[in-house]
């Protein structure tokens, strides 16, 4: 377990360094902003496309795998949506407050942090755990804010889901990667070596990045934040094991990625989407600090424990 913390040790030490350079205002909140567009764009979009496009998505797309997680997710989702109406909170509260407790930082922090730890091999199971968080339950709290504001499902909420989707470089670098990988056509070395060097950035920048977000973020409402931290670090992780290894039986090692992916801390993008739609920031932004600095110590418990 030692071994596995100090090999987690780094990345948390390079979050730390950004949230440094952000308390001492060394990153501006606009410099921030930048550097994560850059990763988000570029860096992370590079590594993405040249990972998929490396893997057969005949032998990545495993639906038993994605049911399990899928399955798992959603009884979780339910009972942080459960536990926030039965405090009188509105539907856009609770959509909001369920994805603090299911949505883990995967694209920044679980795709450089987890293949380094478990291997190449976890690039399919991590990238089926990223497409079912950005479509599935991306979609699920456009669709549920929107149609609560509006009283009724439309075309226009359907609309901006799609719309979100597509404009989505993750998902399109995902799907990019895919589509060369079906043609069978070999990456060109110049290519390749473009894409080794820029997405070589996504790493220390995604983790700097992340630092650098949490310097400005608040810890209020510590009990409700306190709660949708422990949803995500153990309920979550909980729920997708029991599935996973019992209920809809996955490869042992794949299992364990899912497992581990699902320890994440809460994700940044949960804040944007609450500061775009103008629901609970506060509580998002003292779940997103909570969950990531108790996970320099869950996370590595839980990979130590699936390995």
């Amino acid at each position: 377990m030692l071994e596995i913390f100090l090999k987690t040790l780094p990345f948390f030490a390079v979050i730390g360094v950004g949230y440094w350079a952000g308390r001492v205002k060394f990153f501006t909140p606009e410099a921030t902003g930048y550097l994560t567009k850059f990763v988000f764009y570029f860096a992370l979009s590079a590594m993405l496309f040249q990972f998929s496009a490396n893997l057969s998505l005949a032998e990545t797309l495993d639906w038993t795998y994605v049911l399990a997680y899928l399955f798992a997710t959603t009884v979780v989702y339910i009972i942080v949506t459960t536990v926030a109406l039965l405090r009188r909170k509105s539907i856009e509260e609770a959509a909001i407050e369920a994805q603090c407790g299911v949505i883990g930082n995967v694209g920044f922090l679980g795709v450089p942090m987890l293949v380094l730890l478990m291997g190449e091999n976890a690039i399919g199971p991590v990238m089926l755990v990223l497409a079912v968080d950005l479509i599935v339950f991306g979609s699920l709290v456009v669709i549920l804010i929107t149609g609560s504001r509006d009283g009724r499902m439309s075309l226009g909420v359907l609309r901006t889901v799609g719309t979100g989707l597509i404009k989505n470089p993750m998902i399109v670098s995902i799907i990019l990667g895919f589509a060369w990988s079906a043609s069978e056509a070999p990456i060109p070395v110049p290519l390749n070596e473009f894409l080794s060097i820029l997405g070589g950035a996504a790493t220390p920048g995604a983790l700097f990045a992340i630092g650098a977000s949490l310097a400005t973020k608040s810890a209020e409402r510590m009990q409700v934040a306190s709660w949708l931290s422990f949803s995500k670090l153990v309920l979550h992780p909980a729920a997708v094991a029991i599935c996973a290894l019992w209920l809809f039986p996955v490869e042992p090692y794949a299992a364990s990625v899912m497992v581990a992916a699902a320890a994440l801390p809460v994700a940044g993008n949960v804040y944007m989407i609450a500061q775009h739609y103008g629901v609970a920031p506060a509580r998002v932004s003292a779940s997103i600090l909570i969950s990531t600095a108790v996970s320099i110590l869950t996370v590595s418990l839980v990979i130590g424990w699936v390995s």
